[in-house]
């Protein structure tokens, strides 16, 4: 029996449990058999709050999941029961939503499970406890002992798109842009996309910066200066990368037909075509950790948290990518 995923509880304020007990309820459309790191009450009583039929079964091992997972929702106990009401965040829980993600990475690494998907957290309500981390990305490169940054890549059927600079202003983005650092993220979306995704020689797209990729200098030099050079080191270490390529031009539809994935210099550069595709059901997925981590490529949605009328598509996404994935190292 292939392992099982590793689902955290994300922020309880959020809508994170209730996409988790959607997925579940959807297991007959090709969901894989997942367990969530959670408190066993709250998602049976929030099950019942919205009238959905839940069985959950708390696990003493996550080996266990596999057996239960067509009958029941396994659930692996998170240590503890969280504070917060739907949309009311409280910082009380960021130990519980970090305990979560350090046991599903301890999971993984132990082989007990194929690969860790993530609900969304509140980075808001982590940092006022004391978080010191920018997001998932960072802390989970922290528990693999990396000594180079992971890369992020949102991901659905149309795009894969990977932003260099992430979560920063746009004008600390365009200072912080190097070609070093999109030389890295170059370099580790080419592994993943072979490792991972089975594509054995893949094409980058290089997006500029500047409009039509900066007019030969005339609307800014950062183009020839820095994205240029990236490039060229990248093709002499016999990584086809292509660019650098107007962004205005380079997400039609038969401008993505040419490539395997686009690096993108800032965040919203990346993330506004492939929300536009595809807005349910793109994924994240964290590239060059040990581990297979993938999650929705949502947030918390406060807003509508408790309601149950959040969509599980990304999330559903998000785990069926992650057995892809881990099939293709063998982990699954």
């Amino acid at each position: 029996m292939a392992l099982p995923l590793a689902l955290t509880m994300g922020e309880p304020a959020g809508i994170g449990g209730e996409i988790a007990l959607q997925a579940w309820l959807r297991r007959g459309d090709g969901v894989p058999p997942f367990y969530v790191i959670d408190d066993p009450g709250r998602l049976a009583e929030l099950a019942r709050h919205l009238g959905w039929d839940v069985r959950v079964r708390t696990l003493s091992a996550p080996q266990e999941a596999g057996a239960v997972f067509a009958e029941a929702l396994p659930v692996r106990p998170v240590g503890g029961r969280p504070h917060a009401e739907p949309g009311r965040p409280d910082p009380a829980d960021a130990a519980l939503v970090i305990a979560a993600i350090d046991a599903a990475v301890a999971d993984v690494q132990a082989g007990n499970a194929a690969a860790i998907v993530t609900n969304p957290i509140s980075k808001e309500a982590l940092y006022r406890a004391g978080f010191r981390h920018p997001g998932h990305t960072e802390y989970l490169g922290e528990l693999a002992g990396l000594a180079t940054t992971p890369v992020m890549m949102l991901a659905c059927a149309e795009l894969r798109v990977v932003p260099v600079t992430i979560h920063l202003a746009l004008r600390q983005a365009i200072e912080q842009l190097s070609s070093a650092a999109i030389v890295h993220a170059g370099q580790v979306t080419r592994a993943a996309l072979v490792r991972d995704f089975a594509i054995a020689a893949p094409v980058l797209a290089v997006a500029g910066l500047n409009p039509h990729a900066g007019e030969a200098g005339a609307l800014g030099h950062e183009d020839i200066d820095i994205i240029a050079p990236a490039i060229a080191t990248l093709r002499a270490a016999g990584i086809d990368a292509r660019g650098p390529l107007a962004a205005d031009a380079m997400f039609s539809a038969a401008a993505r037909r040419g490539y395997d994935a686009a690096l993108c210099m800032y965040h919203d550069q990346a993330l506004i075509p492939v929300k536009t595709l595809d807005f349910d059901g793109a994924v994240n997925v964290t590239l060059g950790l040990p581990f297979i981590r993938t999650s929705p490529d949502h947030g918390t949605a406060f807003d509508i948290a408790g309601r149950g009328i959040a969509r599980p598509d990304s999330l559903i996404a998000a785990l069926r990518l992650a057995a892809r994935m881990a099939a293709r190292r063998g982990g699954a």
